[in-house]
């Protein structure tokens, strides 16, 4: 992603758990210089001064060399830069990457426009809230666009006071809930189970949250019900990908459909179109492409013209999803073209782990897909043939990937068969065992 994006400069704290990530960058790609911002100079004193001591084999040794520059040394000017020009409907502001079938990442080119239209898409959604008086309280990191929308930039909009959390720790979110009386609770469907699940839920004050919107997986119906009951918000989930900014459809607060990913917002086509030619428009109730036109589409795909002649066909963005609108324009995904995983909201590509999974040597063949889990709406599971007269356990793996998948890309499921599924050329067949695990289902 460095090398594709063209970056030269990176930002980054001085903890160790995202700098020492970056400084192996450096003679691996294009990475010339990182920005180092100390995590203690952010804080609120005393905690600026306990910081370092209490924490200091968190915190990383910074080499004092040219390739890095302290953030106080990069903002020790007059404070007024030069205004730059702007063309909002044309220049870039986000790369945001994602992936396609393949897994290779792909920068999903969002101009100030597309970002500006679809915060103001939201706000119109969500009309209720009332500027400068709305507490949001963000848990999902800002790197991911459903938090970059739904929770900074739609904050921004709206004059809310943003309650954010450095990650998802479900104890420490319940009493922030209970102290902190969020009005608004952007999240995935994980973590609304999670707080469904807490064993002690009944001692937190849940009752000030207003609205909360789910997205980045399907959400159970029993989990929108659990959790309206508990907490007596509305539980309302939508629909989007990267390349839409993201936000393409919601369920209305006051009228939602469990099951459905709701309504176009504001300005927003939803066109479903035939799997076969991929151009006709299908009759209400087939099932067919979900495709997007709307001020929130991408401009394409960073220096990748044939990714982005695929995915958009003119002002149309085609998702790679199917599904189909109810008699009432409610609309409802009941497959994925893509072999993405989705797993508690983040996007996991088969190819990576599997590329992962190959490095063992004990690995002859190895086939990785996403089978539903109650909790994380997917899970990683790890179909593979071991070489001819080699050992190797689930623990074995385990270990093995630790340092090479993030902890959300690890499979938490494995399988060792003596062959895998081939198609009639000699390919490794995903669907073979996809079919296999809806037969296994039905037969309960």
């Amino acid at each position: 992603m460095i090398n594709d994006s063209e970056t030269d400069f990176i930002v980054s704290l001085d903890l160790k758990v995202t700098y020492d990530k970056l400084a192996k960058m450096f003679g691996q790609t294009r990475l010339k210089k990182i920005i180092v911002v100390p995590m203690a100079d952010i804080l609120p004193f005393p905690k600026n001064w306990l910081f370092p001591i209490a924490k200091r084999k968190e915190v990383a040794a910074i080499p004092n060399d040219d390739r890095h520059i302290r953030f106080k040394a990069l903002t020790a000017n007059d404070g007024n830069p030069a205004p730059v020009s702007v063309d909002a409907m044309n220049d870039i502001a986000v790369l945001q990457y994602t992936g396609g079938t393949t897994g290779v990442p792909k920068g999903a080119m969002l101009t100030h426009f597309n970002i500006t239209a679809n915060t103001r898409q939201a706000t119109a959604w969500f009309h209720e809230a009332v500027d400068g008086e709305e507490r949001m309280l963000g848990v999902l990191p800002f790197f991911h666009v459903f938090a970059m929308t739904c929770v900074m930039n739609l904050s921004l909009m709206k004059g809310a006071e943003m309650i954010l959390l450095p990650r998802f720790e479900l104890d420490q979110v319940m009493e922030t809930i209970d102290k902190k009386k969020p009005t608004q609770f952007p999240a995935v469907p994980t973590i609304y189970t999670a707080i469904n699940n807490h064993k002690d839920v009944a001692r937190y004050d849940l009752s000030s949250i207003k609205l909360c919107n789910s997205g980045g997986a399907p959400l159970p119906v029993e989990v929108k019900a659990q959790f309206e009951k508990l907490s007596g918000c509305k539980l309302v989930e939508g629909y989007g990908l990267s390349e839409s900014s993201p936000i393409a459809t919601i369920n209305p607060p006051h009228a939602s459909r469990a099951g459905s990913i709701g309504l176009p917002v504001p300005g927003t086509i939803i066109k479903i179109i035939s799997l076969e030619d991929r151009k006709t428009e299908v009759p209400q109730g087939e099932r067919g492409e979900i495709c997007i036109i709307g001020p929130q589409v991408m401009k394409g795909y960073w220096n990748k013209a044939e990714a982005t002649a695929e995915t958009l066909d003119g002002a149309m963005l085609h998702t790679g999803d199917v599904g189909y609108f109810d008699e009432d324009g409610y609309i409802f995904i009941v497959d994925r073209i893509k072999d993405m995983i989705l797993a508690g909201g983040y996007n996991v590509y088969p190819r990576n782990v599997e590329e992962a999974i190959y490095q063992h040597p004990n690995v002859a063949e190895c086939i990785v897909l996403g089978v539903p889990d109650p909790y994380r709406g997917q899970t990683v599971k790890a179909y593979i043939k071991k070489r001819e007269g080699c050992e190797l356990s689930k623990e074995d793996m385990k270990a093995f990937l630790e340092d090479k998948l993030s902890t959300i890309e690890q499979p938490k499921l494995y399988e060792f068969r003596d062959e895998l599924p081939k198609t009639m050329i000699g390919k490794l067949s995903r669907k073979a065992l996809l079919d296999e695990l809806e037969t296994q289902k039905k037969a309960g």
